[in-house]
């Protein structure tokens, strides 16, 4: 049997980069997933597309994590759809790289409210799906968030605030038969990083490279593959956990 047969995740922030991959990594375990985007409905349903062309079952739901009736409507159409909830994946994400005198309050408050609020917001609604019968949460972090670089301080902090929530959550909810748990990627090549400067060959990609023992970005799928071993029976015992997939870059 797949390790997520009967499964239903709604992964936020999924029509690119470390969400798409995994949102096609449950499906391929037999997960039923939810391919949330907030504007690139043409790249989610390409996601939707290469899902079901392999026989997987996914859907796209367009909804603004930080905002709540987005979330509302986000988690209404997973039941619509599925009847059930099992998973969720708080991948949405403000980068927003910017040296200290280039954060302004819009800033600030478009990192905080995707990158923390937006994760309140949808693990308030997924709890309500779980039921009694439990669920599981992985909140994507960043490795940033124990070591931040400069012109990160931003991104570093909502980070570091996501990785709080994991580990309260995790002794809050425990009881209800919750599991929650942070994955910290270390520099990996997706859209978002090459839009922050981070290309193939740059100085920057050689700066992350030569500090990586295995000596080499990361790919999307790399991220995604700890993903559905923590979403799996397999990590039954695990919770409250922030787990690094750097290829050592961050060793904690």
């Amino acid at each position: 049997m797949n390790k997520l047969e009967n499964k239903v995740a709604v992964v936020t922030g999924a029509p690119k980069g470390i969400g798409a991959a995994i949102a096609k990594h449950f499906a391929a375990a037999g997960a039923k997933v939810v391919v949330n985007y907030a504007s690139s409905k043409e790249s989610a349903d390409s996601v939707v597309k290469a899902i079901t062309d392999k026989g997987g079952t996914a859907i796209a739901v367009q909804a603004d994590v930080s905002n709540e009736a987005d979330v509302a409507r986000l988690f209404e159409e997973t039941n619509k759809a599925f009847g059930r909830l099992d998973i969720l994946v708080n991948n949405a994400v403000c980068q927003g790289y910017a040296p200290i005198e280039g954060i302004s309050a819009e800033t600030f408050h478009n990192s905080f409210n995707i990158n923390v609020l937006g994760p309140i917001l949808t693990i308030q609604a997924a709890l309500k799906m779980f039921g009694n019968k439990g669920g599981n949460i992985i909140n994507i972090s960043s490795g940033a968030s124990k070591m931040p670089l400069p012109g990160a301080s931003l991104y570093s902090a909502s980070k570091a605030a996501l990785d709080a929530i994991t580990i309260a959550l995790s002794k809050e909810l425990g009881i209800q038969n919750v599991r929650i748990n942070s994955i910290l990627p270390g520099a990996t090549e997706t859209e978002g990083a090459t839009a922050a400067g981070v290309t193939s060959g740059s100085d920057y990609e050689k700066m992350f490279i030569a500090n990586t023992p295995l000596g080499r970005r990361g790919q999307p799928a790399d991220i995604a593959k700890a993903a559905v071993f923590l979403a799996s029976d397999d990590a039954a015992w695990i919770t409250g956990e922030q787990i690094s997939v750097s290829g050592g870059m961050y060793g904690f």
